[in-house]
């Protein structure tokens, strides 16, 4: 059964700029790595305006976030490797 409903979850952001689906996400919707995603972030630490993009996940079950989008969610700070994130996957 493919992705068709909005999940929610909270992962670390991890070296490279990138997010982990937990496996448990990924066995009951049957994620692929083709499939286009709708993903929603915002980091739980500061207040800020969540931001979204589309994106496919990697084979190892990550998800790239995208410079721009970052850079927008960081408000400031340098270095947010580590911080806890609110993410939203939605289907496309």
């Amino acid at each position: 059964m493919p992705l068709s409903e909005k999940v929610k979850f909270e992962a670390k952001l991890q070296r490279g700029n990138r997010v982990q689906i937990p496996k448990m996400v990924r066995w009951r919707f049957k994620l692929e790595s083709f499939q286009v995603l709708e993903v929603t972030l915002s980091f739980l630490a500061v207040y800020g305006t969540p931001r979204s993009f589309f994106t496919g996940m990697c084979k190892d079950g990550r998800i790239a976030i995208p410079k721009k989008t970052l850079a927008l969610l960081k408000q400031g700070k340098s270095n947010v490797e580590g911080y806890m994130m609110a993410v939203t996957l939605a289907p496309s």
